[in-house]
């Protein structure tokens, strides 16, 4: 939020020199209205257009939210709010932002409370085109909207020009130029370039307005009336006729000859300018080691090509580098070694993140989700500590404070030499599955995922387009495949490696193969599987409900050595093993008000995914993800039917909510 207002103050501040220093002594009223409005308006706009072919990468220095921008509040640890008393988290810098926006909204309502009581107070004569407000003991001149506001000592005088005067405001609408201004003054208080816009405007008001009744009416008389000083309602938002600091200016321009036709050219400047910005805005940041798309999709809060000071600690007296200035990041254990000690930390983090993340079961039940925006200091020996965070919900925060606990000790960081505490933000994002039919999963960037055993139409392997059973047809020509690609890795040979490699991967929208998963005994046997994987060809995507749709699919490759001799070598029991069992452990889960039934399919050893979960009776299939989870809706008494290739199916009988029967088929 930070880089978007910065850049839209720069815009408005290019375009109002230009006007300044180009446009704004040029009769082209109406041109110059039509430049102040619509530049403002792209100003706020073009921050976030990037024109794909004005895209170009540039290595900028990119850094961790610093932390005056939640405030400076250094408290340590997670705050938690008093039970049964309301939680108000703002920052400092929040409760000014909002302050000031409640301030600016209070003088606007008072603005408006004194236009209304001087329409109470004065006689009211309606008109055609417009309601006359006659105010006594006064000689004011202004309109808002379609009403004209005249002092009665000002009736005593020449005020048929002023009465025309106002109604150019009227005709032309000038009152919703400054009314648009003015709400934006509401929100960008703190902008000063906001109040530059509403005086330019305010000006070309009445440059337009004079010129128009001066075409009609004796220009001399006219600038007579103009040079005489009357009182004035100080209200920003209304065309008042009579504002001392103008007067000058209007007369001036009256005698200014017509601008030249051919100096309308100069509005062409506008085009490199905006050309120049959009350049700037379709800038795509590269930092060094890390590619654009990890800094998209990490959790990471960065702020690009804004570099600010280092962060002082009013509680410790020391000075909080940011991860990204840092000359020496402080070192993950693991990354001893890395070419690239910032990469490896932020990597090390993700997977640190994803093997202790636990979805808290209240949250669940309550269908509680979102951001938990975490920032803390890893201190001169290594340790974590001053960790803030902010969420939706305490109960999120409770998590995601538990998992930065785990962190281990690391190698302090260094700068200029000297040890320093590092200032570090990361965030977490819980987000509940959505539920739709058995089978289908929505995934966050809309695509959906259904179950190879219910799709309607199947993904076509090459050689089955006319066979009369595609599933069966797609099953036996990827066994052909696995059989004719398979080459058992010759060190894992000689090792005795041998097991199961699990593979879950996805057949996608285009017919790719796409989000391979593999989970094996070894590393050398994953590898293989993955090889053989990638060799797959195109295939026709599957179709449900009449649209493609990502398919995924599981199958099971085993390596066995042959053999008594080899299988009896010098490796573990446990790499040797190959388990030809299926477990299954069950619980009852809420989520959002609804039961649903945990279920998590094991070898006996780790989870299996890619097992289709049947309800007998129903024509409904859930497959277990990588991890061998599934949730299903199911009552007592239904039995459940967990099919993988390769080990027998298992049946689980709900006998209650709480206790299950398993069998073996």
């Amino acid at each position: 939020m930070i880089q978007y207002i910065l850049e839209c103050m720069a815009f408005q501040l290019l375009f109002l020199i230009v006007y300044d220093l180009f446009l704004k002594r040029e009769t082209f009223f109406q041109w110059n209205r039509a430049y102040l409005m619509g530049t403002f308006v792209l100003s706020l706009l073009l921050p976030w257009i990037k024109v794909e072919a004005l895209k170009t990468k540039v290595s900028s220095e990119y850094f961790i939210y610093p932390e005056y921008l939640w405030g400076t509040d250094m408290s340590e640890g997670v705050i938690v709010a008093p039970e049964n008393s309301p939680s108000f988290d703002l920052s400092a810098t929040e409760i000014i932002f909002y302050g000031g926006m409640l301030i600016a909204a209070f003088l606007f309502a008072y603005k408006l409370y004194q236009i209304n009581r001087l329409k109470r107070q004065g006689e009211i004569r309606y008109f055609r085109d417009f309601t006359r407000v006659v105010v006594r003991n006064s000689s004011i001149a202004f309109s808002f909207f379609r009403s004209i506001f005249l002092g009665d000592q000002v009736l005593e005088k020449e005020h048929k020009s002023i009465i025309q005067h106002e109604l150019v405001h009227i005709e032309q609408r000038h009152s919703w130029d400054l009314l648009f201004f003015e709400l934006m003054r509401i929100i960008g208080w703190f902008n000063p370039l906001i109040y530059v816009y509403q005086n330019r405007v305010s000006e070309l008001h009445e440059f337009i307005a004079d010129a128009k009744v001066a075409k009609t009416h004796k220009a001399e008389q006219y600038q007579l009336l103009l040079s005489q000083v009357f009182q004035t309602q100080h209200i920003s938002f209304i065309n008042q006729f009579f504002k001392s600091s103008l007067v000058k200016k209007r007369i001036v321009m009256l005698q200014k000859s017509k601008s030249k036709r051919v100096w309308q050219l100069k509005y062409l400047l506008l085009v490199p300018l905006v050309v120049g910005m959009l350049v700037y805005t379709s800038m795509e940041a590269k930092e060094n080691g890390i590619s654009e798309e990890e800094q998209a999709t990490g959790d990471a809060q960065l702020i690009k090509n804004i570099k600010l000071p280092q962060l002082s600690n009013p509680n410790q007296g020391d000075v909080d580098v940011p991860f990204s200035q840092v000359e020496k990041v402080p070192i993950f254990p693991g990354c001893e070694d890395a070419e690239n000690m910032r990469a490896c930390f932020q990597q090390q983090m993700q997977k640190h993140i994803a093997k202790n993340f636990r979805y808290p079961q209240e949250a669940q039940e309550k269908g509680i989700q979102g951001r938990v925006n975490i920032m803390f200091v890893i201190q001169k020996d290594g340790s974590i500590g001053n960790v803030r965070m902010r969420s939706p919900d305490k109960i999120l925060e409770a998590e995601a404070a538990r998992i930065i606990s785990l962190l281990p000790q690391m190698a302090p960081g260094e700068h200029k030499g000297k040890k320093v505490r590092v200032a570090y933000s990361t965030s977490i994002t819980f987000k509940l599955q959505r539920r739709d039919e058995f089978g289908t999963k929505e995934n966050d960037d809309g695509t959906v995922d259904v179950a190879f055993a219910i799709i309607d139409k199947v993904p076509v392997y090459p050689g089955c387009e006319d066979a009369g059973d595609m599933r069966a047809c797609f099953n036996q020509m990827l066994q052909r495949h696995i059989g004719k690609n398979f080459r058992y890795p010759e060190q894992a040979q000689e090792i005795g490696i041998q097991g199961r490699v699990n593979v879950l991967f996805i057949i996608q929208e285009d017919g790719s193969i796409g989000n391979v998963r593999l989970r094996g005994p070894d590393k050398l046997l994953e590898d293989e599987a993955a090889r053989i994987i990638s060799l797959l060809p195109q295939m026709t995507p599957g179709e449900h409900r009449g649209e493609k749709v990502r398919v995924p699919f599981s199958i099971p490759i085993t390596f066995k050595l042959q053999g008594p001799e080899e299988n009896e070598s010098s490796q573990s029991p446990e790499l040797m093993s190959v388990s030809n069992t299926m477990s299954v452990m069950a619980n009852v889960k809420k989520v959002g008000g609804k039961e649903y039934l945990r279920c998590m399919v094991t070898d006996g050893t780790k989870g299996l995914p890619g097992v289709n979960v049947s309800v007998q009776g129903k024509n409904e299939v859930v497959v277990t993800d990588f991890n061998g989870i599934i949730e299903i809706e199911a009552q007592k008494g239904e039995v459940l039917t967990f099919q993988y290739k390769g080990l027998p199916t298992t049946m689980l009988v709900l006998t209650d909510q709480q206790k299950y029967h398993i069998t073996n088929k």
